[in-house]
């Protein structure tokens, strides 16, 4: 069994959360290692409007920063649908409700669901 590096797990609990402080709705977490090389954990939250989805997102930015912690890429700010944050071993996304129905990423990711 690989053990998780602290510093993955403590990077999920930081954007874990601002995701639970500016109240995204219906948030999962999913550790991924074992069937992803791309990604440890991978966050998913829903925003009750394009506002919310921001300022989720720039919440989640700045606690990242604010423990020095490198974003390595920010997408979807403009589509205010889904907000997609790369922070290296994880990846956070912010979506409407109808987003997160359409592409419907918790039936990828469900065998992976963590606490």
């Amino acid at each position: 069994m690989v053990q998780k590096s602290n510093s993955s797990k403590q990077i999920k609990d930081l954007c874990a959360s601002a995701l639970d402080e500016l109240k995204a709705i219906n948030i999962n977490i999913f550790e991924v290692e074992k069937i992803s090389s791309f990604a440890s954990y991978i966050l998913i939250g829903t925003g009750t409007s394009n506002r919310h989805i921001q300022s989720i997102a720039r919440k989640v930015i700045d606690n990242l920063k604010d423990n020095k912690i490198k974003v390595l890429g920010i997408e979807g700010t403009e589509s205010n649908e889904w907000i997609l944050i790369d922070a290296g071993d994880i990846l956070v996304n912010i979506m409407t409700e109808d987003s997160r129905d359409h592409y419907d990423l918790e039936s990828l990711w469900n065998r992976a669901k963590s606490d």
